[in-house]
């Protein structure tokens, strides 16, 4: 008999070589209908492998993440037995699960493939699909693997073996396709009901521009029709949410190949929303005690090799900048902390000053491949709402306490209400990934854990996606469309003082060392903006909003007066314009509805001789007659209710 331990914390009993699915039908039938993949002992396993040992199970359905990266895995075996079919003598590569779907890399040859060619290879994977054929594992020994794909003539696949140690080689195979494949799949084909090519794009073997350039097939699949449909539903929601759309024709950021890729160009619109989300932010860090500071865009190289940001990230960064001086090499700052540590350098300091908190929002440059750009989520310069607090280790768990209540009130403000905060450790199986002593990676660990607990904040634990230098908590939003982002980050860090050798005097008249905690609660004002721009579909919070309000007059003769209730309006600290053009109101009315813009005043005889405005609300609500500060009224009520103070 072997102990099978379930998340629930139970431990059940069972004959040595049962299976998941097995242990998932002594739990319910309907469990057991709908289990798609499973993980013992922290390894991905087969619904059908057997169980040889005393163990954790976890069992995945569709619902799971998990799950769907089992479901999305299987699928890309079936695209690619279906594109053999259909191209015979193409070459398959790699095929792995992504986060929406899946793709297969594939050495077409002489052959080629298009939107046109989609219907088709769709068809043939649902024929295949539909004849239930299970997915079967089994171990292969290097030298039958090597002959098997030598016998294809499949390099690609004769490289990837060339690198796996004999005994750990395993084939997946399914109706009369075999793959090789390190497992986690659904039980059999027929499970999958829908599927759908996305699109295709050329992709270098092994991402080296050196080598064959492949084709990628992206998919994605769904075990019911309705689910793909109300998935590509999404996506054409998604479409018209496009921040690069929506940014455009509200006329916020350009990009220009004069000035360069991934370098955006801010119109004033866009400015002017900047800047009120960085007042508006710098407004809630005087009242928790931050000091703003600058620091110049460029940088020694050796500040660099110091904070260890060079040896890690020394490819992603612009090439060195070498001056007229022998040996003298600068960086384009990729990050803001290295300088923030020589600001807290400038001057001794005692405990009685800690914590001291420096803030910027400073803009970091890093060369990010052509091929990853993407509108403002992807980009070479970006500005950081940053900021660094230097503490005692006595003050650690208040400050990153507070700095938790920093960024839910960023992100309540803004209405992103649907997140969860992740927890993001080290890897203790790749410990080069990391800077400093295990001692400290284990208190900082412990220092987000405890505060995260006792804010209550529903979290979840990723091994492997600390920063270089601490651990950190990241806030990870769901958007409007049920998109997962990663906005706010908040580190702990103990290592970047040891390497700038950052000191304090303390009350035993010693010298110490401080803590440091990096965070950012938009993370990058370009990221922060195009998120924005998709969750709200261009309708900001009136706060934000570039203009408030927009005053129609009906005719010529209403101008004065519109001109009137503007200057009246902006004594109100309202944002407003007048749209004096030989347009009809309707047509005026339509632009502005298209322009995002809250509210529309109409301004005509009535209304000038009573004072008023005939107020229209984004969306086609008509508010009817009011006065001017009955509007003012509205607007800061509006205000209040989605900005409070900090």
């Amino acid at each position: 008999m072997i102990k099978i331990t379930l998340p629930d914390g139970s431990v059940k009993e069972y004959e040595k070589g049962i299976t998941p699915l097995d242990v998932a039908k002594s739990i319910s039938e309907g469990l057991a209908r709908n289990v798609i993949s499973a993980k013992f002992n922290d390894t991905v396993v087969e619904t059908v492998s057997s169980l040889d040992e005393d163990g954790k199970l976890v069992l995945y359905t569709w619902s799971n993440t998990e799950g769907k990266k089992a479901f999305w895995h299987s699928s890309s075996h079936i695209i690619a037995q279906a594109l053999e079919e259909l191209y015979p003598g193409i070459k398959l590569t790699i095929g792995p699960a992504i986060e929406n779907g899946f793709y297969y890399d594939v050495d077409f040859g002489e052959s080629s493939v298009s939107e046109k060619d989609f219907p088709a290879i769709e068809q043939k994977a649902l024929e295949i699909a539909r004849g239930k054929h299970n997915f079967k594992m089994r171990s292969v020994s290097k030298k039958d693997a090597l002959q098997f794909y030598k016998d294809q003539h499949n390099e690609y696949k004769v490289e990837l073996i060339e690198n796996l140690e004999d005994g750990t080689i395993t084939f997946c195979d399914h109706d009369t396709f075999t793959d090789l494949c390190r497992g986690g799949h659904i039980p059999n084909t027929g499970i999958v009901k829908a599927i759908k090519i996305m699109n295709v794009a050329g992709a270098y073997w092994r991402g080296d521009e050196n080598n064959t350039q492949l084709t990628r097939v992206y998919g994605i699949s769904f075990p019911k029709q309705k689910e793909l449909t109300e998935y590509l539903h999404l996506l054409e929601e998604a479409k018209k949410r496009d921040h690069r759309k929506l940014g455009k024709e509200l006329e916020l950021f350009t990009f220009s190949q004069k000035v360069g890729q991934g370098l955006p160009l801010w119109l004033p619109k866009g400015a002017a929303l900047r800047e009120r989300l960085e007042n508006f932010l710098k407004k809630a860090q005087k009242k928790a005690g931050y000091e703003m500071v600058i620091s110049p865009h460029i940088g020694q190289k050796e500040l660099y090799v110091t904070s260890g940001h060079y040896d890690k990230y020394g490819e992603d960064s612009f090439q060195p900048i070498h001056t007229p001086k022998e040996d003298e090499e600068f960086l384009l700052k990729p990050m803001n902390c290295p300088h923030h540590c020589e600001i807290f350098n400038s001057k001794p300091l005692s405990y009685r000053e800690l914590p001291k908190r420096f803030a910027e929002f400073g803009t970091v440059y890093r060369y990010e491949q052509s091929g990853e750009l993407h509108g403002l989520t992807r980009v070479r310069g970006f500005t950081q709402d940053d900021a660094h607090i230097f503490c005692t280790p006595d003050q650690l768990h208040q400050e990153f306490l507070n700095v938790i209540d920093l960024s839910l009130y960023v992100l309540g403000s803004l209405g992103f209400e649907n997140f969860t905060a992740q927890v993001s450790l080290r890897d203790p199986e790749k410990p080069e990934k990391y800077i400093g002593s295990l001692e400290n990676w284990e208190k900082a660990e412990n220092a987000i854990l405890n505060a995260a607990e006792e804010k209550g904040l529903n979290f979840v634990i990723e091994k492997g996606e600390a920063a270089l230098y601490g651990p950190k908590l990241d806030f990870m939003v769901k958007d409007a469309l049920g998109r997962n982002w990663q906005l706010g980050t908040i580190q702990v860090d103990y290592n970047l003082p040891e390497r700038f050798d950052l000191t304090y005097k303390g009350s035993d008249n010693e010298e110490h060392r401080p803590v440091m905690i990096h965070r950012a609660p938009f993370g990058s004002m370009e990221r922060f903006v195009a998120l924005l721009l998709e969750h709200t579909g261009g309708n900001f919070p009136l706060w934000l909003t570039p203009d408030q309000a927009i005053l129609l007059p009906v005719s010529e003769k209403h101008e004065k007066y519109a001109e009137k209730v503007l200057n009246s309006l902006e004594n109100h600290e309202i944002r407003a314009l007048v749209d004096v053009r030989n347009e009809t109101v309707g047509k005026k009315i339509r632009e502005a509805e298209m322009n995002k813009i809250p509210f529309m005043l109409i301004v005509g005889e009535k209304e000038e001789e009573q004072n008023t405005i005939s107020v229209r609300k984004h969306g086609g609500e008509d508010l009817g007659m009011l006065s001017l500060k009955e509007f003012a009224n509205l607007v800061e009520k509006e205000i209040s209710s989605t900005l409070k103070s900090f």
